[in-house]
């Protein structure tokens, strides 16, 4: 009760006063960094209790705010904070149904648990009596372990890592409570060396066994050495909803389809134009074999990057401050990070993928020409100037609280849009350039049409590795790489699909308001980077200077 009568004393205070939702949206991002940071196991009972009650707290706190008194751009603030407050609910709840599957797991720890997080209160043990609680501790352990062996008692391989991994995050906090002591507290080191060396034995044992132990109903690898987890269809229809998509994941893939379609009838165009007729893909081919130099890419790389500058700065398309062009740089990529990463990464440091002397000949090659100066040439300025490097110098200096309201729709989506709006723009000039262009909408489709239907449980890894290769054309490393990125790199579900998604989104904002005249397209683009990251539709929503309503839910049907 202390902590709520605080919590509404402060909002208080703040609320008698003109609403700033700078301050508030800020607030909550600091509140809720500063709880990760003090319940860091985040596969722990009172991690998920203290971020159900943050979440709740959160939605009162809303509710309090009269939402007809505000101004139209703090309407804008108020939808966005209340969307993610209720996207990060919802996945919250799945992350604790699956938490609370596996948690017996680790039951006989409690009293581990109870001294974990009295140590980050720094309360003195009384270090006989722990020396007891780990002696049991180890031997509860010791002898679950043969009864998981015994059982099998997970339904799945992924419900056992799951498991493994909350026994992995015991024993990393357990080691941080016994440094905090250990060589500080003499009682302390005398009798808890002993007894938590053999518990933490234990624990590791324990954990391969929770790993490898489970009922062989799924396949955990198809072949590819690709690990994933796919949401499933209604999980999907949630996520899609909290990104202010109004789409089905099966009419997003038809609609990947038809734009699918286009590229290769432009393809063949390109196709022909090169003398190869009606196959394109040796005309890729003949594209891949542009590919430079050891030692010499990142040269090509900087004229790319100036390329693209001066050719929208030209025609007056967005504003470029003068320190953007002057800051950004470039850094290589490792062998190792190629294997997740096969091609560029960017924003103010553009990671340059090329071979390195340790990589195998084939990996060297496939390396190459999979980053040749015309595929490229549609990447660099996706990565730097007008993408992703001026929008992260614009999202810095203009409403930067907005930052929590992230998504790829914005991010991905303003990059892609612009490979978009380039191409109408006879951006590319030849039909090699067509090709390094069309390409790479060809993979953006793609990653439409595999991640959802992996995701639906409809492709497998390897499925999705061999339709890269057949149907875009890709380097098969570097398609391994790329869909090995998709379901292991730490994106979100619906990120690869948002990169052609989110484009979608701001081509055809563009046409309502640019092409029909009612905004200059320099304007179109400055007061988008202006208001930083929010859900496309919401971007729709400033842009038109319609009004939000308190309960706001996906409507656009922007591929109509």
């Amino acid at each position: 009760m202390k902590f709520k009568t605080l919590f509404f004393v402060l909002f208080c205070t703040v609320h008698s006063y003109a609403i700033d939702f700078n301050e508030i949206v800020s607030t909550f991002s600091a509140d809720k960094s500063a709880l990760q940071r003090k319940f860091s196991n985040h596969l722990s009972d009172v991690y998920f209790i203290r971020f159900t009650q943050f979440y709740s707290d959160w939605k009162v706190k809303l509710e309090t705010i009269d939402f007809d008194s505000l101004s139209k751009e703090q309407k804008v603030d108020y939808v966005l904070l209340r969307n993610y407050i209720e996207k990060s609910t919802y996945f919250h709840q799945l992350a604790q149904k699956e938490f609370d599957s596996v948690k017996f797991v680790a039951e006989k720890a409690k009293e581990i648990y109870d001294f974990n997080e009295k140590r980050k209160s720094g309360i003195t043990p009384k270090s006989s009596q722990l020396a007891g609680i780990f002696d049991a501790t180890e031997k509860a352990f010791r002898n679950q372990i043969n009864t998981i062996k015994n059982t099998n008692p997970f339904s799945n391989w992924q419900n056992a890592d799951l498991a493994a991994k909350v026994i992995k995050a015991l024993i990393k906090a357990t080691e941080e409570s016994f440094a905090f002591y250990n060589e500080y507290n003499p009682d302390f080191m005398w009798w808890m060396q002993q007894p938590h060396q053999k518990l933490m034995k234990t624990l590791e044992e324990y954990e391969l066994a929770v790993r490898q132990n489970y009922i062989n109903t799924s396949v955990k690898d198809d072949g590819s050495g690709i690990i994933g987890k796919p949401l499933g269809r209604e999980a999907l229809l949630k996520d899609l909803k909290f990104e202010f998509i109004a789409y089905t994941p099966e009419q997003l893939i038809e609609e990947a389809n038809k734009q699918f379609a286009w590229c290769e009838n432009e393809m063949l165009k390109a196709s022909q134009a090169m003398g190869f007729g009606k196959d394109w893909k040796k005309a890729l081919e003949k594209v891949k074999q542009s590919y430079v130099a050891p030692g010499e890419w990142q040269e090509d790389v900087n004229h790319l990057a100036n390329e693209a500058v001066q050719f929208i700065e030209d025609r007056n398309l967005i504003t470029v401050p003068p320190l953007a062009k002057e800051t950004w740089r470039m850094t290589m990529l490792s062998a190792e990070a190629q294997k997740i990463s096969p091609f560029f990464l960017g924003g103010e440091v553009i990671q340059i993928a090329y071979p390195t002397a340790g990589m195998e000949y084939d990996d060297k090659m496939m390396s190459m020409r999979g980053n040749n100066p015309y595929f490229s040439r549609a990447t660099v300025q996706h990565e730097l100037i007008p993408g992703h490097h001026l929008q992260i110098f614009m999202m810095d200096r203009y409403k930067p609280y907005r930052m929590l309201f992230e998504t790829p729709f914005w991010i991905e989506g303003w990059g892609l849009y612009w490979e978009f709006n380039l191409w109408d723009k006879q951006f590319p000039r030849t039909p090699e350039e067509k090709i390094g262009m069309l390409f790479w909408r060809m993979h953006r489709c793609a990653r439409i049409i595999f991640s959802l239907n992996y995701h639906l449980e409809k492709m497998t890894p390897q499925q999705c590795i061999d339709f890269l290769v057949d149907k875009v054309g890709h380097e098969r490393a570097n398609a391994s790489a790329e869909v090995r990125r998709s379901f292991m790199g730490g994106y979100g579900p619906l990120y690869q699909i948002a990169y052609m998604t989110g484009g979608l989104q701001f081509y055809s904002l563009r046409k309502q308001l640019v092409d029909s005249g009612k905004m200059s397209e320099k304007e179109f683009h400055d007061t988008i980077l202006q208001n930083n990251a929010m859900p496309v539709e919401i971007v729709k929503a400033i842009l038109t200077g319609e009004e939000l309503k308190k309960e706001a839910s996906p409507k656009w049907k922007f591929l109509d």
